[in-house]
């Protein structure tokens, strides 16, 4: 459960998407109408420089691309789009962009379903075309109600199944290429060329759409970039080797004239069978961008109820971790466009929608970076700062320029019909300011704080990066024990006299600055625990200084009112230094500690550690630590009077820590290990799971009676 705005709880959406679900969904939203009906429309206006041309509308998606993911990798919430405009640019940005990116996608949606239908009627001349899209997004839909999970195992299906045909069609087609075809490549002239760019780039703008789900994606930080980067990858790859098969052995004349450009060329060499088998590569292409855009479309109602821009219903989510009432109203929605909406003619005006949020999301970008929130942690950062995003809004609005009148009205409209919305309806229901105040606020005027409370809820969320040094820091911590009677102040005292040397500060410096804190309200205090930190300069790594107190400690705590402070009882008190040039690897810290805090069980752990060792492994990680004992009869005995240096651990672990009876030694390379022994390892999960499959073997199940 996580906190709205208003301090109460709403539920949370499942992390289900692993690194192929998110490639999945990125390459089956990317490969569909792009490849399977337009390259003939595009080469009757560029010719064989069709290739080119393709080629630089992907060179265009590449920083807008680029900036989504610096965003999604900072908020990996529901909604995409929507929430990093909300949180840069403010609501009413956020509101045009999740209407329109919601009404754009089940658009991209439904042209899919019908585009299905008209395939399919190439094998039942008579099957009503409207029919068949209507049972498929009823299909989807169904698929949708089970889960991200059952979605994205679906949408891997598809996306291989149509992976593996299109490699026989390009690897079949090379040995068919006339080389003759491609003479006068440039016939068309380069002005032809980047106008057909621009009727193309929209074969690239689904590789995105996946940060609508990036709540929903496991390990965020790398799943969410990487998946996308290799989605593009693969478009890339095969618009270019598959463009290159579809003008090297169609004639020119039939290839200017077609709507099914891959079927004809997959014809000319191999016949009824190469027909048939790109035929179902076409129906595995618009499923599988069907089944991903009912799944990230469904997200915006979601995220927009949650900010209360849209009605609460929206915002409701069933046992499976699905937006129950806004998939079911996503699904309408594309029922009503097949049954009575020209989809074709809305989805290439949609796409034009598309290129304005390109831009605001590049603008987004440099909003969040000049806003100077140090919570604002993205784990990937745009390059070239600040001309790759200014060439991410320049490029979307010269396409705009491109496509006439009737696309640029319509994105005028539905900015229109956003602005209407949020003055009708949400202007009354929130306060709430973008990142943009706060860029304002170096200008005199004011800043919103509560996105920076939020962005540290996301930080905490989203976990700490793989390269943290938080299991470092917390092996390597000083652990006191407060005396009955103890007070903060005196804890204070004692936490700065061990830091002192760490940090090369005087202790009553670091004592003042702790208490300081407290008192103006900046040390969290949450279930017990309290967490004074501070930032100093000059440190080279984080340092923490642990207290435990089993009776108790009192501690008055400032609050938002001045010289209004609160009275708490705390047991465990964690004191943070962190290097100053690094304020995001300090709040990452600081949020997994708070995690630690709300694990269920956490103050029985803390409380019952019989000692300082056992402390330390209530604030590790379960799957980036392991305590292995070298008890006699046991695998892990068999390191037992080797020196640590010769002990054969996987890469990336380490012995942290050596327990040897009521003593704690220091883990030297030339320290030999005794039977008995306990020892904290830490390491990264591959190399912890070695070592647990190793040393702590599943015991053998026990037969039935």
């Amino acid at each position: 459960m996580a906190a709205d705005e208003n301090g109460s709880s709403t539920p949370t959406l499942k992390k289900e998407l692993n690194l192929f679900g998110v490639f999945a969904v990125a390459t089956g939203t990317t490969l569909s109408a792009g490849f399977f009906l337009l390259p003939g429309l595009a080469f009757q206006q560029a010719g064989p420089a069709v290739i080119v041309a393709y080629l630089i509308a992907a060179a265009m998606m590449v920083a807008p691309m680029i900036c989504k993911v610096e965003l999604a990798t900072a908020m990996p919430k529901a909604g995409g789009t929507y929430f990093f405009l909300d949180r840069s640019l403010g609501p009413v940005a956020g509101t045009i962009g999740g209407l329109g990116s919601w009404l754009a996608l089940l658009m991209k949606a439904s042209f899919a379903l019908v585009g299905m239908g008209a395939y399919i009627t190439l094998f039942f001349e008579d099957a009503p075309i409207e029919g068949i899209a209507v049972a498929l997004a009823l299909l989807f839909g169904g698929v949708n109600f089970l889960g991200a999970k059952a979605t994205t195992r679906f949408q891997i299906v598809m996306v291989v199944s149509l992976l593996t045909l299109l490699s026989w069609f390009m690897l079949q087609g090379t040995f068919s290429i006339d080389t003759a075809r491609f003479s006068g490549f440039f016939d068309k002239g380069g002005a032809s060329v980047f106008a057909t760019a621009g009727l193309v780039f929209v074969s690239y703008v689904g590789v995105t759409k996946v940060a609508s789900v990036a709540e929903e994606v496991e390990n965020p930080q790398r799943n969410l970039p990487l998946g996308i980067f290799l989605g593009l990858g693969t478009a890339v790859t095969v618009y270019l080797v598959g463009l290159i098969v579809i003008v090297g052995v169609t004639p020119a004349d039939e290839l200017e004239k077609s709507l099914t450009p891959v079927g004809d060329a997959a014809q000319s060499f191999a016949g009824t069978t190469g027909l048939v088998l790109v035929t179902i590569a076409a129906l595995f292409a618009f499923m599988s961008v069907a089944n991903a855009g009912i799944m990230s479309s469904s997200r915006y109602p979601l995220a927009m109820s949650r900010d209360h821009l849209i009605p609460p219903i929206f915002r409701t989510i069933n046992k499976n971790g699905i937006p129950i009432v806004s998939l079911v109203l996503t699904v309408s929605a594309i029922i009503f466009c097949i049954l009575f909406v020209d989809v074709l003619s809305i989805a290439k005006l949609a796409g034009t929608f598309q290129l304005v949020l390109f831009a605001l999301l590049c603008f987004a970008v440099i909003v969040m970076r000049e806003s100077n929130i140090e919570s604002y942690d993205p784990s990937f950062r745009t390059p070239l700062y600040p001309w790759i995003p200014l060439a991410g809004i320049l490029g979307p609005c010269w396409l705009i320029s491109q496509m006439g009148t009737g696309p640029t009205l319509f994105a005028v409209g539905m900015v229109v019909v956003g602005v209407v919305w949020f003055f009708a309806y949400a202007s009354k229901r929130i306060d709430r300011g973008g990142a943009i105040y706060h860029v304002f606020a170096r200008l005199g005027q004011r800043r919103f704080d509560g996105l920076d409370t939020e962005l540290r809820g996301i930080m905490k969320e989203r976990g700490l990066r793989a390269d943290d040094p938080f299991d470092e820091v917390v092996v390597t911590s000083e652990i006191m024990e407060a005396g009955e009677g103890m007070d903060f102040e005196e804890m204070t005292a004692k936490a700065a006299e061990r830091l002192a040397p760490l940090v090369g500060i005087d202790a009553d410096r670091i004592a003042s600055q702790f208490l300081e804190g407290t008192r103006v309200g900046a040390t969290p205090v949450t279930r017990g625990v309290a967490l004074p930190h501070l930032r100093l300069p000059n440190i080279s790594r984080p340092y923490l200084v642990v207290v435990r107190s089993r009776q108790g400690i009192s501690i008055d705590v400032g609050e938002s009112m001045p010289s209004k402070t609160s009275h708490r009882d705390v047991r465990a008190i964690f004191f943070l230094v962190s290097p100053v040039g690094d304020p995001a690897l300090h709040l990452r810290i600081l949020a997994q500690l708070a995690g630690c805090v709300e694990q269920e069980g956490f103050q029985d752990a803390w409380t019952s550690a019989r000692s300082h060792q056992a402390l330390r492994e209530v604030l590790l990680r379960d799957d980036r630590y392991l305590s292995l004992v070298l008890e006699p009869g046991s695998p892990a005995e068999a390191i037992a009077g080797f020196k640590i240096r010769d002990v054969a651990f996987p890469a990336g672990s380490l012995i942290a820590l050596v327990r040897r009876g009521s003593r704690t030694l220091v883990p030297t390379g030339s320290l030999q290990l005794e039977s008995d022994d306990r020892l904290t390892v830490i390491g990264d999960e591959e190399a912890i799971a070695t070592l647990k499959a190793t040393y702590l073997p599943e015991p053998p199940a026990i037969p039935p009676a």
